[in-house]
C-alpha cells in the first residue's frame, strides 16, 4: 500500500509540473484536485518572482547617485583640474624662460672659448723680419690686412685644424671685429671671426672665411698687459714698433646691446714669448 501511495503522489506531482510547463493544453482534462494544486504552485512561483523583482529594484536604487552627489563630484573634479593646470602652466613658463637664458648664453660661451683658444695659441711676432712660424700681433682700432675691415685684434695663431682634404698648416691669421647685422631691426652688431688659412696667397682676401660668433654686441675692446700696466693698443709689425714681443696677458671686454646680458670680461694669459726684445737682423730666420 505504501508503494501505491508513493506512486500516486509522484503522478500528482508530475501532473502539476506538466501543466505548469504547458504539457496539458486543455484545462478540462485536468482533474479538480490536480487543478487546485497547480494554482497553488503557480501562486508560489509568482510570489517568488515578485520578491526577486523587488530585491533587484532595491539594489538598483541603492547603486544610483543623487543629484547633489553628482554636483559635489563635478565641483571637486573642477577644483583638482584647476590646481593641476596652474602647476603645469607655471612649470611650462619656467621651462621656456630657462630655455631662453640657455639659448642666449650658449653663443657667449662658445665665443669666449674660441677667443681664449686663439689667444692661448698665438705665435711669436716677426717684428718685420722673415722669421718662419711667426706672425704679427696687433690690437686696437686697426684695419685687417686680410679682408680690409676694421677689427679689434689681428693675430697669427696655431689653432688651424689639420686635414687630409686641405693643404693648409695649423698656423692661420685670425681677426675679430664688429659688422652690421644682416637681420632687420636687430639690436647691436655681429661679432665676426675672420680666418685666413692660405698665408702664402698673393690675394689673402680671397681665402678669408667669416664666422658669426654672436649677435647683439655693442662694442668689443681688447687690452694687452705688458707686466706693469694695460694698453689699449699693441703692434709688433714694424722694426721701430714700441712692442716687439707678445703681451703677458690679454683682456677681452664685450658689451652686449640691451639689458638681456651683462657685460663680459675675460683675461687670457699668453705664454708664447721670444727670448729677447731686441731685433738683431732684419733678414734673420731664427727666433
Amino acid at each position: 500500500m505504501k508503494l501505491i501511495f508513493k506512486i500516486v503522489e509522484a503522478l500528482k506531482r508530475w501532473s502539476v509540473e506538466a501543466v505548469a510547463h504547458g504539457r496539458y493544453p486543455i484545462n478540462n482534462q485536468i482533474p479538480t484536485s490536480m487543478r487546485q494544486g497547480i494554482f497553488e504552485h503557480q501562486a508560489h512561483r509568482q510570489r517568488g518572482f515578485t520578491l526577486q523583482c523587488s530585491n533587484a529594484s532595491t539594489l538598483q536604487r541603492a547603486r544610483a547617485f543623487t543629484l547633489i552627489e553628482m554636483i559635489l563630484a563635478i565641483g571637486i573634479a573642477a577644483i583638482v583640474l584647476t590646481v593641476i593646470s596652474t602647476v603645469f602652466f607655471a612649470a611650462l613658463r619656467l621651462r621656456n624662460e630657462t630655455q631662453g637664458y640657455v639659448d642666449a648664453a650658449t653663443p657667449v660661451d662658445q665665443t669666449l672659448a674660441t677667443i681664449r683658444r686663439d689667444l692661448a695659441c698665438v705665435v711669436t711676432p716677426t717684428n718685420g723680419t722673415t722669421k718662419v712660424l711667426s706672425g704679427d700681433f696687433r690690437v686696437g682700432n686697426i684695419v685687417s690686412a686680410g679682408d680690409g675691415q676694421p677689427v679689434a685684434i689681428e693675430m697669427y695663431t696655431s689653432t688651424g685644424e689639420l686635414s687630409d682634404q686641405q693643404p693648409w698648416g695649423d698656423i692661420q691669421r685670425v681677426t675679430y671685429g664688429l659688422r652690421d647685422s644682416t637681420t632687420p631691426n636687430a639690436k647691436g652688431r655681429d661679432l665676426i671671426r675672420s680666418v685666413t688659412r692660405n698665408l702664402l696667397s698673393s690675394t689673402p682676401t680671397a681665402a678669408a672665411d667669416d664666422q658669426l660668433m654672436m649677435s647683439g654686441v655693442q662694442s668689443i675692446t681688447i687690452s694687452c698687459y705688458d707686466g706693469a700696466q694695460w694698453w689699449n693698443t699693441w703692434d709688433t709689425t714694424g722694426l721701430t714698433s714700441a712692442n716687439t714681443n707678445l703681451p703677458v696677458a690679454a683682456r677681452v671686454d664685450i658689451q652686449p646691446a640691451g639689458n638681456q646680458l651683462a657685460p663680459i670680461e675675460m683675461i687670457v694669459p699668453i705664454v708664447s714669448q721670444i727670448r729677447t726684445n731686441a731685433v738683431l737682423d732684419t733678414n734673420t730666420t731664427t727666433l
